[in-house]
């Protein structure tokens, strides 16, 4: 059973009010500045030193490597719409330093249980086939595989611990990386 987002109780007072305004506005400005140091120098800075800094092979595509736009644009809105997802439904961000304090289990949550990962990795690829980078692509690569131990190592731990068997649930019905394909007519 996946979690319902949660909903701001209509008894509240107006104290109380104020104090998830602050807490929403906490998790907002807190996500917008992990975006712009950690996923920023990721997804533009790395990318722009490998490109600029004569280490990179490339691999002529013609035009298909206009297709990078379309995995960039991806990426983008994977990433913000989890973003957003994280400060308002789980009242956190994306920092392990100040993590969702509610188990976000919708939307995109509902598909693959990484989904801002995914949105990372899809504007690295989405820049390596744009500039034609076999360098960016070994980069991704690269990201995607430290992503990963970092899932299974210390985020998946620490969640299990967190949220307990609400976690345990997900993972049972939610895969990792590649969604689950279903059949005309199956629920989930």
């Amino acid at each position: 059973m996946l979690l319902k987002p949660t909903k701001v109780d209509a008894t509240l007072r107006p104290r109380q009010l104020v104090g998830l305004k602050r807490e929403a506005m906490r998790a907002i400005v807190g996500t917008l500045v992990f975006t712009v140091l950690i996923p920023g120098s990721v997804t533009v800075l790395v990318p722009y030193l490998l490109l600029t800094s004569g280490l990179g092979l490339t691999c002529e595509i013609g035009n298909f490597r206009f297709i990078g736009i379309v995995l960039l644009v991806f990426g983008i809105v994977f990433y913000g719409w989890t973003a957003w997802d994280f400060a308002f439904v789980g009242r956190g961000t994306p920092a392990p330093i100040d993590p969702p304090k509610v188990l976000v289990s919708r939307r995109l949550y509902r598909i693959v249980r990484n989904p801002m990962y995914i949105g990372v990795v899809s504007i690295l690829v989405g820049e390596a086939i744009l500039f034609m980078s076999v360098i960016l692509l070994a980069y991704a690569l690269a990201i995607w595989s430290l992503f990963h131990l970092f899932v299974v190592y210390y985020e998946e731990p620490n969640l299990r611990q967190r949220f307990g068997a609400a976690y345990v649930e997900y993972c049972k019905v939610v895969p990792r990386w590649i969604p689950r394909i279903r059949r005309v007519g199956e629920s989930g």
